[in-house]
């Protein structure tokens, strides 16, 4: 009886044990999970979520499929305008005088008129914030000549920033079957973009008051409201059209760290944007 007794005592021990170490392993499981967050759940057709810097991708969702970038062009056009000033070290206040080409484009606008004299950096702010579809095709003009030789121009960059589903045909991102992008590619685009230290200020303005002489149009409020409403929000930009659908690349700082989100084809754009950064953020404090 006594063996009989010690065999049941060893045996209902050994289960303990068992049950204790896997109450043990679950306890951890569970703290594990808890600390990883949870994969956000996006409206978006495509997206993607990087570590500004290093070029981690931290989230994304069908992110090389070809998309409309709508108004998210002017990235690229922002971009390549300052790296010209910079290359012939042009200021950015100079005064210029807007081409007939500029007035009267569609969509959004800043009501530009043919022979108007207004400073590149009111052209530059009424371009990120107000989204002047005028403005874009105004500093084609200036900075290469012809809108044609400025859509070259963002097209050389896009293939040297390694985008290679990404194509051009016009400065503001009016719709056209071949003017396409994909997230990953405007991602790169927008990374590239925020090195520049003019470009980080101008998209990270709520607003700009332009020096216009002969217009009343002179109060430019940014339409990205990650910059009104979401912490550490620092730009930049946004796009919409019938055709296009909506997108957004935007950015965000925070303990030193900065993401940049892209959200296309994506009915609720800012609560994407807004619900995959904090996904980010929380990822890296891991």
């Amino acid at each position: 009886m006594k063996k009989k007794n010690f065999g049941i005592g060893v045996g209902f021990a050994a289960v303990l044990f068992t049950a204790v170490v896997l109450i043990a392993f679950k306890a951890d499981e569970v703290r594990q999970t808890a600390a990883m967050p949870a994969v956000p759940q996006i409206s978006a057709s495509q997206a993607i979520l990087v570590e500004a810097e290093t070029g981690e991708v931290l989230y994304e969702r069908n992110a090389r499929e070809r998309a409309y970038p709508a108004s998210t062009t002017k990235i690229m056009t922002a971009l390549l305008v300052l790296e010209t000033l910079e290359r012939y070290d042009s200021p950015i206040d100079q005064v210029v005088t807007v081409p007939r080409e500029a007035e009267g484009v569609e969509g959004s606008s800043l009501y530009l008129k043919a022979g108007e004299k207004i400073r590149l950096e009111d052209l530059l702010y009424g371009l990120m914030l107000q989204s002047g579809n005028d403005s874009a095709v105004a500093l084609a003009i200036l900075t290469a000549g012809s809108t044609e030789n400025f859509v070259a121009e963002m097209n050389a960059k896009a293939e040297e920033l390694g985008c290679g589903n990404t194509h051009f045909v016009n400065p503001n991102g009016l719709f056209d079957e071949n003017h396409y992008t994909t997230a990953w590619d405007l991602a790169q685009i927008a990374r590239e973009a925020m090195r520049h230290p003019m470009f980080r200020m101008i998209v990270a303005a709520p607003s700009w008051d332009a020096q216009r002489e002969g217009n009343d149009f002179t109060h430019f409020y940014n339409k990205n409201k990650t910059v009104h409403e979401f912490r550490g929000g620092n730009g930049i930009k946004i796009g919409y059209t019938k055709a296009s659908g909506r997108t957004l690349a935007a950015s965000a700082q925070r303990d030193g760290k900065e993401l940049i989100c892209v959200v296309m084809g994506a009915p609720n754009w800012f609560n994407d944007a807004y619900t995959l950064m904090e996904y980010g953020f929380k990822r890296l404090e891991e």
